[in-house]
């Protein structure tokens, strides 16, 4: 998949949709890294990709985690203001 694709389906999700990816890819790195512990395959590529997928994730969380209280803390000082 493309990265610009992903990175789309990635935004798509909400918060909940994005710790269950984060889940899976945490999982299916621990796996590259023992094949690649094992000497079995190449898999340092897909190590790099999982880890920046990953990283995405993370990234988009902390984004959508950001927006949430941003516009709630607006709310409460134009509340204490008045």
């Amino acid at each position: 998949m493309k990265r610009k694709e992903q990175l789309d389906q990635l935004k798509e999700m909400n918060a909940d949709e994005l710790k269950e990816q984060a889940d899976a890819l945490k999982e299916s790195l621990f796996r590259l890294k023992f094949r690649k512990a094992l000497g079995v395959g190449e898999v340092v590529n897909d190590i790099r990709r999982e880890k920046k997928t990953l990283a995405r994730v993370y990234t988009l969380l902390n984004d959508k985690k950001a927006d949430v209280p941003a516009t709630s803390g607006a709310t409460e000082t134009a509340e204490a203001e008045a």
